[in-house]
């Protein structure tokens, strides 16, 4: 069984994806180390890279994010075409992935762009980590050492939490840690179907 855990930038979905590491027989991807490593791994993307967007945009034999951010940032087609490279690959490791953990009793599988790249149809379940807009601006700030206008940016090109909610099984709200946390557990109980039991006392 596949979750699907998605939430736009901020919304605190790693935080809750890496929560459901303390259950043993659980497996965790996360979509954007993955292609990250992959971007820097695969010839395929390499060569596409190359091909699409120059030479420059390896620099010593790694990928130069910031170079190729300034392109793909603020031009749709550009990443448009990013996309189209990166996510097949990425498409294919994550099914190698699954594969390999058909044994656990569910796979977590965290992704910004969940729903923007129809990899929700890979997903038996999914959550939507949601968070006020100020806290979202606030994390990504002092996270990624950005200006206010930039993540306001950023948060407007992704599709909005409504849209999410409605397309999901489950929403977890980010704003306390301690929610966050007991939410998971019980998110963990319903997944393994796990009920939980009441002792009374005898009168």
């Amino acid at each position: 069984m596949v979750i699907g855990i998605t939430g736009g930038i901020g919304s605190g979905k790693t935080t809750v994806a890496k929560m459901f590491a303390k259950f043993k027989n659980v497996a965790i991807y996360f979509a954007d180390d993955e292609a990250k490593k992959l971007m820097n791994s695969s010839l395929l993307i390499k060569e596409a890279l190359i091909k699409e967007f120059s030479e420059d945009v390896f620099l010593n034999g790694k990928l130069d994010r910031s170079f190729l951010a300034s392109i793909v940032f603020n031009n749709k087609e550009k990443l448009k075409t990013l996309n189209s490279i990166v996510h097949p690959v990425v498409h294919k490791h994550l099914q190698d992935f699954i594969k390999l953990n058909s044994n656990k009793s569910y796979i977590i599988y965290e992704n910004a762009i969940l729903f923007e790249n129809k990899s929700n149809l890979l997903c038996d379940k999914i959550i939507t980590v949601i968070a006020p807009l100020d806290i979202k601006i606030e994390r990504v700030m002092a996270r990624d050492s950005s200006t206010r206008e930039v993540v306001i940016s950023k948060i407007n090109n992704q599709w909005n939490d409504d849209i999410k909610i409605l397309q999901s099984h489950y929403i977890v709200d980010s704003q306390s840690l301690k929610e966050i946390e007991s939410n998971v557990s019980i998110l963990h109980n319903k997944l393994t179907k796990k009920s939980l039991m009441i002792l009374r006392m005898p009168m």
